[in-house]
């Protein structure tokens, strides 16, 4: 059976769009999703409601969802003592999100895990320790250990820093992070997500790379109103790093 699993899609309903199409070209029967629809990104509302119709998706919460659906001024204050402009964004997003969505995102799930094809399969955002916990290349495997001590399950699949990597410890445990769809932020800026292809307790992993319409996915963003969209639109053309 082949997955899709994509993160940190941030409302860039044409990176979704590029994945997606190439998800059913590689003959995917699910998609798992790993958080992070709708903050700061060109079109959050239609992400958050594309998302809602899909069926045969399993989907967790990402840090920027709890930010949003569990919105208070220590969230704000802490996102703007260290990310500014995406304190912007958010405080946008609380206006700009109906009701219906934000408590869609606050109600996901922070984790899930599951059976398919006799793989025990753990979905976290971060890590399963913390929603923003990172999980970056070149990690020691002592401390990537330390994070997953509980030996969950034999295949976790993680998002958040937008950078894709992944581990296998010395308990035969696999740790991908499937990098983002929507912000991406290697060097040549195209949508990253993992096609998993799992059959009779074994399992393969491939990390994909898209090109999609970047110019109209900013141009769309250059018309939100938060302070420092500019910034943002640009980091879908040219990344630099991870904000929030």
């Amino acid at each position: 059976m082949k997955i899709a699993v994509i993160s940190d899609i941030h409302g860039n309903m044409q990176a979704l769009e590029s994945v997606l199409e190439d998800a059913k070209e590689q003959k995917c029967e699910k998609i798992l999703c790993l958080g992070d629809l709708a903050m700061a990104g060109p079109q959050p509302r239609m992400t958050i409601d594309f998302i809602q119709e899909q069926k045969n998706w399993e989907i967790i919460q990402g840090n920027t969802d709890k930010l949003i659906g569990d919105f208070c001024p220590e969230y704000m204050e802490e996102v703007k003592s260290h990310f500014p402009i995406m304190a912007n964004a958010l405080a946008e997003e609380i206006l700009y999100l109906s009701d219906e969505q934000k408590e869609y995102l606050r109600t996901l799930p922070e984790n899930k895990i599951l059976s398919i094809e006799g793989v025990r399969i753990m979905m976290v955002h971060g890590s399963p320790r913390r929603n923003n916990e990172n999980i970056f290349p070149n990690m020691p495997i002592s401390e990537i250990e330390e994070i997953f001590k509980e030996d969950l399950a034999d295949l976790t699949f993680c998002g958040h820093t937008h950078i894709p990597c992944g581990y296998q410890t010395n308990k035969k445990q696999t740790i991908v992070n499937v990098g983002s769809v929507g912000r991406p932020m290697t060097k040549d800026a195209k949508a990253c997500y993992v096609v998993a292809n799992i059959e009779n307790g074994g399992f393969s992993i491939e990390h994909r790379f898209l090109d999609y319409d970047r110019k109209l996915a900013a141009d769309i963003l250059m018309q939100r109103t938060f302070e420092g969209k500019e910034q943002v639109a640009q980091m879908l053309l040219h990344p630099d790093k991870r904000h929030v």
